[in-house]
């Protein structure tokens, strides 16, 4: 999982390849009901670049992308949005997995 630091690394980070948002919080319950499981799901798209981002250092990129409820991810192809699972309901592992195929 790859964690930037500051809002330029993470622009620089989006603009190549395949990467799935993955934007959490450590205050957030349901956050942190699916972190455990982020390893395994990691692992089911070996192609893909998970990034994290913290909801609270990066609320403008929150706002700019219309992420209004944690956890919630995007799938982005060289910096092009593809494809979203953004709301503020609690999301299982499956759910997830399902979301990112779709995609």
């Amino acid at each position: 999982m790859l964690i930037p630091n500051t809002l330029e690394e993470f622009n620089v980070m989006k603009e190549t390849g395949l990467k799935i948002l993955f934007f959490t919080a450590d205050w957030c319950p349901d956050c942190v009901v699916i972190k455990p499981h982020m390893a395994s799901i990691e692992a089911t798209f070996p192609d893909a670049e998970f990034v994290q981002l913290d909801r609270d250092q990066f609320i403008d990129v929150c706002q700019e992308m219309n992420v209004f409820g944690i956890p919630s991810f995007i799938v982005l192809e060289n910096g092009q949005e593809k494809g979203r699972f953004v709301s503020k309901d609690r999301k299982t592992k499956e759910e997830i997995i399902s979301f990112i195929q779709s995609v």
